[in-house]
């Protein structure tokens, strides 16, 4: 960071619309990772997940709202960013995933194609992820198409049906990989621009009972990786960039071989170099930290760290790659670790933020004058 640059963080929570859903935090990294509350934004129910787009100074927040049978179902909610100030503009919001009969179609993660023409959103509970076309501003424009999962995993309660948990474009934005922690398995879109909808790719099996959640791809490009909620284990696939396919390479656990208590866990990232892979442990709350082999895919233990924190929902690495900061949902904070690039390994700051359930945390970096 310089003196022309300014990172920001915002953060998704579960909130009523009468709280405080989404919050902007200035980072300072060079007073050792410190949070200063720039602004708050409230009139959204569970705002629980984000996207910022730093160059157009815009973020994304998913919603929720009731329609006329009384069910929920699901919103993006569009703000205007004031790099200067961090302060948030609505600008619009319009419903993305209809209720069907009786299920829920909230939704609980959202992504943006890098020609910034579209947003995809993910339906847990409704076994569906929805397409949504942007205009030249960045603006929401309307669904344009949905996609259905059916199905179900081996798990009775958690596995009963299809849980579409999160949509990763790959490096060059050819790919859509969508999570779902309901079939064990990451099945691939491509995005058909001229009809505007989705179209399937490739389909990637977990083994049975694993839950993917979350997904990343290795700075490379060359690699990936899966964090697994149900079983508390991380899967890493080798990536065929020119034909769009992952091939699975190793699967390791996220916990410590002594630990028997409840566990499922949440979020997956990289080291900014891709030497080093996180994840976190909702239950044992600690975030478990793996050496990467890039050739390979091949994982190695580093250690467990306790995120000072119940639940650790979300967390993200800093772009410099000096710190990671984790957001404790019971514990509501946020956490500050610094990152060692040498050794992977975390140390927590003593800096802390308090934040209520909060969800999701992400960075960006803003040009300032």
């Amino acid at each position: 960071m310089n003196e022309n640059t300014k990172l920001l963080l915002f953060t998704g929570s579960y909130a009523s619309a009468e709280e405080s859903g989404v919050q902007v935090f200035e980072f300072n990294g060079e007073a050792g990772g410190t949070l200063e509350l720039l602004d708050t934004v409230q009139g959204i129910t569970n705002p629980t997940f984000v996207n910022v787009d730093a160059s157009g100074q815009r973020l994304y927040a998913i919603g929720e709202q009731g329609n006329r049978e009384g069910r929920k179902e699901g919103e993006v909610v569009s703000f205007a960013i004031d790099s200067q100030t961090g302060k948030l503009t609505e600008r619009k919001r319009i419903p993305t995933m209809p209720a069907a009969g009786k299920t829920q179609t909230t939704t609980c993660h959202i992504s943006r194609d890098l020609e910034n023409e579209y947003i995809v959103v993910c339906s847990y509970h409704g076994g569906s992820i929805g397409l949504v076309a942007l205009d030249k501003q960045g603006l929401p424009l309307a669904l344009t198409d949905t996609a259905q999962h059916t199905g179900h995993g081996t798990h009775p309660e958690r596995q009963d049906r299809p849980h579409p948990h999160s949509s990763v474009f790959s490096p060059d934005g050819r790919f859509l990989f969508v999570s779902d922690l309901g079939l064990d398995l990451i099945r691939s879109y491509r995005i058909n621009r001229e009809r505007q909808t989705l179209e399937v790719h490739d389909e990637t099996p977990l083994h049975k009972g694993a839950g993917p959640r979350h997904f990343t791809f290795h700075p490379d490009g060359k690699s990936a990786y899966v964090i697994n909620e149900v079983d508390s284990t991380i899967t890493s696939f080798t990536y065929d960039s020119s034909a769009g396919t992952l091939h699975t390479a190793v699967t390791v656990p996220t916990l410590p071989a002594d630990y028997e208590g409840e566990n499922t866990c949440a979020e997956i990232s990289l080291s900014t170099d891709g030497r080093y892979l996180y994840g976190s442990n909702r239950g044992h709350d600690s975030i478990v930290v793996y050496a990467v082999d890039a050739e390979s895919a091949a994982l190695t233990w580093v250690e467990h760290v306790s995120t000072r924190g119940g639940h650790p929902r979300h967390f993200t690495v800093t772009p410099d790659g000096a710190f990671l900061i984790v957001a404790n949902r019971d514990g509501n904070n946020l956490v500050v670790f610094s990152l060692d690039p040498a050794s992977g390994r975390l140390s927590f700051t003593g800096n802390t933020a308090e934040v209520s359930k909060p969800v999701c945390v992400k960075p960006a970096v803003f040009f300032i004058s």
